[in-house]
């Protein structure tokens, strides 16, 4: 009995075939582009989501027979995105992604409306759903007022398998329109946002039952019976279930475009001034924090660029054996910053240059400096409450072991890597179509796989790393003066 996990990426869309014990049977993929027609601004065409779901399953089809039995479907995509629908269903403009900064006006105004910081649990930052809104508000009525739902990229693609207006609560989490403890839109946060509960999708748990897969698609996917397609998630909360991060104490440092410090919660303890986020899990009566930082791996990137190298070279270079830190500091704001400094405006740069000062200290400079971001998360993760004794490392930047030593050194606890397989929001949008077509209990399908290694922190460097990261922080006032 296969299940389909899909994981709508902001560069291109994973489909991911899994057995009735949720190892993989094979994947596809499909890629599409960013549009950047303003400077901040980040746009989808939803039209190339569909392509790509279609390019994908068709490849899946002729390579997979297994696929022609699937039973249960999950969806898993990226956060804050506003999709906006008419009455018909039509999309009436891009939708605008998570990293999208042109509402940060928006953003500041309602984060200090009455209540709706104490009813979402968070700060309203320009990437939400919410302040996108505003924005089109004001500065598109026309489009404003046509739209009858608004829906996020997973739940766009709910709506194209199921015909139903339906999205889950870890995605939802993420508007600023949601009671994120109650678990439900909340009427005053919608008003705050001159927005209805009509606009609003259905709300399911994301191991719950979404809907059928419309007939005309199982007909052309070659699919016969009931397929059921889950509530999904959103990309991280999906990533949590693919690594069964589901309790207290169970938490993952992600590598990727953006960094990633998340920590599952038994219970709902929001602390927005913390600047961390606090959302539902995909698991009923569940939630997790996480920090947020814009630029982790894509700091590593631009100085690749930059410097007509890849990424994988300017690492290997440094070796195996951790070096104390950099006489070169590097503040990685290179699109903003959202944990701890919520502030859109700031950007990155490099101190303490001299003539001494090799490709190398830089390399080092950037992987220390996103290092130290990630250290800013988990210090307002361990303020909110949350004990984390440990991580699971995944995305792309974990290929660097240097890397995951000094992230390990700086946080000051091991850090676990995992060994082959799919592991990531794919994995977890598949256990949770699993979850929603057998009814099967989620602890005993979203099991954390075994580890290949543990990088554990340098203690002969650990004070320096700690001296390290203090001027880190000391720097954030001096540049933000000058930008």
């Amino acid at each position: 009995m296969p299940f389909l996990g899909i994981d709508l990426g902001t560069s291109g869309l994973r489909a991911l075939l899994v057995d009735d014990n949720c190892q993989p049977i094979g994947a596809t993929e499909r890629y599409y582009n960013v549009s950047n027609p303003h400077s901040g601004w980040s746009e989808h065409d939803p039209a190339d989501w569909i392509t790509a779901l279609e390019g994908a399953v068709e490849e899946m089809r002729a390579t997979y027979s297994e696929f022609a039995d699937i039973k249960g479907i999950g969806v898993a995509g990226h956060m804050h995105g506003a999709t906006l629908l008419d009455a018909d269903g039509n999309v009436l403009r891009p939708c605008i992604l998570w990293n999208d900064s042109r509402s940060h006006k928006q953003a500041a105004a309602l984060d200090q409306t009455d209540q709706v910081r104490a009813l979402s649990g968070n700060i309203v930052f320009p990437g939400f759903t919410a302040p996108k809104l505003e924005w089109v508000r004001e500065n598109e009525p026309k489009i404003f007022e046509k739209t009858a739902k608004v829906l996020l990229p997973a739940a766009y693609l709910n709506y194209y398998l199921t015909g139903d207006y339906v999205a889950d609560m870890s995605d939802s989490a993420g508007t600023s329109w949601l009671n994120v403890g109650e678990r439900d839109w909340s009427q005053t946060l919608l008003e705050a946002g001159h927005m209805r509960r009509d606009q609003m999708p259905r709300l399911v748990e994301g191991t719950d039952a979404a809907g059928e897969l419309r007939s005309d698609l199982a007909s052309k996917w070659g699919l016969t019976g009931t397929v059921t397609v889950a509530g999904g998630a959103g990309d991280n909360a999906a990533a949590a279930c693919g690594i069964g991060a589901l309790h207290e104490g169970e938490g993952f440092v992600s590598l990727g475009t953006s960094g990633v410090l998340l920590s599952a919660r038994d219970g709902y303890r929001p602390d927005p001034e913390t600047a961390v986020h606090t959302f539902c899990h995909a698991i009923p009566g569940r939630w997790y924090q996480m920090g947020v930082m814009l630029s982790a791996t894509d700091s590593l990137n631009w100085f690749a660029r930059i410097t007509e190298k890849s990424p994988a070279d300017l690492t290997s270079a440094l070796g195996d054996t951790l070096q104390a830190p950099s006489n070169v500091r590097f503040l990685p704001y290179l699109s903003g910053e959202r944990t701890p400094h919520n502030d859109s405006e700031i950007r990155g740069n490099f101190s303490g240059l001299s003539t001494a000062t090799s490709r190398d200290d830089l390399t080092r400079a950037v992987l220390e400096g996103v290092a130290f971001g990630l250290r800013d998360s988990f210090e307002a993760l361990i303020a909110t409450g949350a004990e984390l004794d440990q991580l699971i490392a995944i995305g792309g930047g974990t290929k660097s072991k240097y890397w995951l030593q000094v992230i390990s050194t700086v946080l000051g606890v091991p850090v676990n890597l995992l060994g082959s397989g799919e592991f990531g929001a794919a994995l977890g949008a598949a256990r949770l179509g699993m979850v929603a077509a057998t009814k099967t209990s989620p602890d005993s399908v979203m099991l954390t796989p075994k580890f290949r290694a543990t990088i554990t922190p340098n203690t002969n460097l650990k004070n320096a790393f700690d001296d390290a990261y203090k001027a880190f922080k000391m720097s954030y006032p001096a540049i933000k003066s000058i930008t």
